[in-house]
């Protein structure tokens, strides 16, 4: 009888359990090579802010090692970069904010952004800072949130010691509150990772600015270089603490994927603009105008709420002064009051005047990126004008004009006999030969008025001079 030879069950179990460990062992080396690359370009905004904090949730998921943060804004508003910024300190993987390519700059909230990653970088030619924060409108009210302006031009330090080009002392104690919120909370940014606290309260008080040279001199940012692929070689092998666990950074070998806005996003910060928002709210009313001078034409109405609708949300999210809404909005009112009321012109161009006013009110709150252009505005305002005054001016001629099909429009309508006839003949009217009777004599392209329909047969007599007399004075 042959040996046999017995492989007990355990075995097997561990030979299986070895395999799985190697593959995810193999799983996990593969995702440690993976860095996401994500693209700031432009002011910060809710789509800005949903677009970054989305990728760092995907780098994640993704078990990447690293995620670079390629940054050129002017700033934006405080909420989304308040996201951004907690997003970032939250997040398990590494986050490299490099602000790019020459000539780029990293204003304002792209400052908080900067001093929040856990290695902030720059390109040659590049500048930081101006990170005042400025109060919506003028006011001191909190609502809604407080965009960050931008301050002087770009140096090695915007203050020159004399104080004359500082701004102006915070007057009221809302703006004194927002300062002093501002100053605490960059300061604390700069602190978690050992940069210059200092230069990072002077940046909010005195919107001071840097180079890239001078803002790792004193300090501020870890690291300067020419391009990405020189970024990756000078980080790699440093240690950087996340979540208060140093990690060390490895990148000689990583695959950089880009992570690109759905379009979802994309339409979003495209409505996210003050001249889309505009429009849309120009071409929204204009659809609710001519449903209702035009019941059951329905496309122009659902235009125009789906318009309006847009329309509220970008005004949601951009920074508005709602004065000059309600100035928008008396323009539209004297704009249409002028078809009604002959006022020889002087409320349709009181109502221009109005809507340009407004929409630079609106719209005019010193944050990058969320300006309007004036002329812009002039020419909208004036194409829109002229043509909501003809639109209207058109509407009320149909009104005036009454039915244009069935019994209403026949009778009392003017045609022509085709042929001389006592009694019954043919009338030529609106294009069709109809049937007609006439109680006197008619001749051969003589014009004649429908007196009355019975069915498809006119009554009709000759139009005299005392009859157009008659239709005159009706």
């Amino acid at each position: 009888m042959p040996d046999c030879y017995y492989v007990p069950m355990n075995t097997y179990k561990h030979r299986i359990l070895l395999a799985l460990f190697l593959a995810l062992a193999t799983n996990a080396s593969l995702a440690a090579d993976l860095a996401l690359r994500l693209e700031i370009d432009g002011a910060i905004g809710v789509a800005t802010s949903e677009y970054i904090v989305g990728g760092l949730q995907q780098a994640e998921e993704r078990g990447a090692s690293l995620v670079i943060i390629h940054m050129d804004t002017p700033g934006g508003l405080v909420e989304p970069m308040r996201d951004i910024v907690q997003a970032i300190l939250a997040s398990p993987v590494p986050v490299v904010t490099y602000v790019s390519p020459g000539g780029a700059r990293a204003d304002s909230a792209g400052t908080y952004i900067l001093l929040a990653s856990h290695i902030a970088a720059m390109a040659p030619t590049t500048h930081l800072g101006a990170a005042t924060p400025v109060a919506l409108g003028g006011g001191d009210r909190p609502d809604p949130p407080t965009p960050l302006n931008r301050g002087k031009p770009a140096g090695e330090d915007s203050d020159d010691g004399d104080g004359s080009d500082k701004p102006a002392a915070p007057d009221t104690a809302m703006e004194r509150k927002v300062l002093n919120d501002a100053v605490a909370y960059i300061r604390g940014l700069a602190e978690a990772h050992g940069r210059n606290a200092d230069w990072a309260e002077d940046a909010v008080i005195n919107a001071a600015t840097l180079t890239a040279a001078a803002a790792l001199e004193k300090n501020v940012i870890d690291l300067i270089a020419d391009n990405e692929s020189e970024l990756l070689q000078a980080i790699n092998g440093r240690e950087v603490q996340v979540n208060h666990q140093p990690v060390a950074l490895r990148t000689d070998d990583i695959d950089i994927e880009s992570i690109e806005p759905g379009w979802r996003l994309k339409i979003l910060s495209a409505i996210a603009s003050p001249e889309i928002a505009l429009l849309l709210m120009l071409v929204g009313i204009y659809g609710l105008v001519f449903e209702g001078w035009n019941p059951g034409a329905i496309v122009p109405g659902v235009v125009g709420v789906i318009c309006l609708l847009l329309a509220a949300y970008a005004l949601q999210v951009l920074p508005v002064n709602y004065a000059g809404l309600a100035l928008i909005l008396v323009g539209f009112a004297l704009i249409i009051a002028e078809s009604f009321v002959p006022s020889f012109g002087a409320l349709g161009l009181g109502g221009i005047v109005a809507f340009i006013f407004g929409a630079i009110m609106m719209f005019d709150s010193g944050i990058p990126g969320f300006g309007i252009s004036k002329m812009f505005v002039v020419v909208l305002a004036l194409v829109f004008g002229l043509l909501l005054l003809w639109l209207v001016s058109y509407l009320l001629k149909l009104q005036r004009r009454g039915s244009v099909s069935g019994r209403d429009s026949i009778v009392g309508g003017v045609g022509t006999a085709i042929d001389s006839f006592v009694g019954q003949g043919t009338v030529w009217l609106e294009g069709e030969a109809w049937q007609a009777v006439s109680k006197v004599a008619v001749e051969k392209d003589q014009n004649v008025i429908v007196r009355d329909l019975d069915g498809l047969v006119l009554h009709v007599e000759p139009l005299t001079d005392s009859v157009s007399a008659e239709l005159q004075t009706d």
